[in-house]
């Protein structure tokens, strides 16, 4: 909890400026402040609770001492000076809070939900408290509960990284959940299957997922979708016949799937066929100008086909792009290189087979750095590493 304790000692301070009980006592009280602020938490408590004695009606000193007293683990002490001050002050910023943080810490889920929802309902705006509704919803096995309040706090604190950790775990519970209720109504349904597939997909068992693919396209064989998720997984597992096979079915179904007919141009560039892939490939761009990396495939297609100038131009719209893959820039490159070689453009050619040698060392350094970082992380020596090869 450091860090909402220093978040309140600038608030201390103004409370002891504004107390009004006297230079002796606010000395005392900027005194133990001063010592919480130095993380002299034994100083500050006995101050605390000192001032507490003399002055009972304070609130704000009770607030301060349960601070303390949370701070050192003493929660259930915590507890008690932090009920004194909202008895007192039933709105003070803060003290449902750290009540609910101390109840928390105690397995006190109920009473910890109660308090913090008090903080949020008087300061809706206040992002950590919204963050902690979510961590103790959490806390109480309610995931559902603790997304929306995680949510909320995301939304005004967009980049505070303990919300986003809890609001994905949050998230990833809630999804668990409907998965599981998904197997308990049906566990035969075709959307049970479909998502056991995407998850071997994205672990990047293919052909697991191919397998899951299958059963669900068995239970539904004409849902929209099916067929071209089956043939993406082809395509990733290199198995281009069955992939045409997945896809055309696809088009059979849906002919509006873009991703189907974008994929099936892709698969007609490596084989080759330039008059089908372009075909392909126009068609799904006119459905979907933004599809990404589709200039370089239309430029290889344009390159079976013979359309030099063409590929030309299409490879330097994908090298334009700040949305193209850096990987498919490099290749954009070396294609540009071979394409102004056939027209025999030799300079041009030369100075496009050097920037992709360029961006291809540059990625063999990153790579080799990011392999010794691992290396020297795990005590183990330099691997020498190999010179590239010229493209040319």
């Amino acid at each position: 909890m450091g860090k909402n304790l220093l978040s309140f000692i600038a608030l201390l301070v103004a409370f002891s400026v504004t107390c009004g009980q006297g230079s002796s006592y606010q000395e005392k009280f900027r005194q133990a402040t001063e010592a919480m602020r130095a993380g002299k938490l034994d100083e500050a408590g006995n101050e605390f609770a000192s001032i507490t004695k003399e002055f009972p009606s304070f609130a704000e000193a009770h607030l301060n001492l349960g601070l303390v007293r949370e701070e050192q683990g003493r929660n259930e002490e915590a507890i008690a000076s932090l009920q004194k001050a909202l008895r007192l002050t039933p709105r003070l910023r803060g003290a449902n809070l750290f009540l609910a943080i101390a109840q928390y810490r105690l397995n006190h889920f109920d009473k910890a939900i109660a308090a913090v929802q008090k903080e949020t309902s008087f300061y809706p705006t206040d992002a950590n408290a919204w963050m902690w509704l979510g961590v103790v919803q959490l806390a109480a096995e309610n995931p559902e509960e603790a997304a929306a309040a995680l949510d909320k706090a995301a939304k005004l604190a967009p980049n505070n990284v303990d919300i986003l950790y809890h609001r994905g775990r949050a998230h990833l519970l809630v999804s668990k959940n409907s998965y599981e209720r998904m197997f308990q109504i049906d566990p035969k349904s075709w959307q049970v299957r479909q998502v056991l597939a995407q998850a071997d997909a994205e672990a990047d068992r293919h052909d697991d997922a191919i397998a899951e693919y299958q059963a669900a396209i068995q239970l539904a064989p004409k849902q929209p979708g099916l067929h071209e998720q089956l043939g993406t997984e082809y395509l990733k597992a290199n198995k281009l016949d069955p992939a045409v096979d997945a896809l055309q079915q696809e088009l059979e179904i849906d002919p509006n799937n873009v991703l189907a007919r974008y994929k099936l141009g892709l698969i007609e560039v490596e084989r080759g066929e330039g008059a089908k892939s372009k075909e392909l490939i126009e068609g799904a761009v006119r459905q979907n100008p933004g599809l990404k990396d589709s200039a370089y495939y239309l430029g290889r297609a344009e390159m079976e086909l013979g359309n030099s100038a063409a590929a030309v131009e299409a490879f330097n719209r994908a090298i334009s792009s700040p949305d193209t893959d850096p990987e498919i820039v490099q290749q954009a490159w070396y294609q540009l290189g071979v394409v102004y070689r056939r027209l025999h453009r030799i300079e041009d050619a030369q100075k496009a087979f050097a920037i992709f040698q360029r961006l291809k060392d540059e990625e063999t350094q990153r790579i080799q750095e990011r392999l010794k970082k691992k290396r020297d992380a795990s005590g183990q020596s330099a691997a020498p590493s190999s010179a590239p090869q010229n493209p040319q």
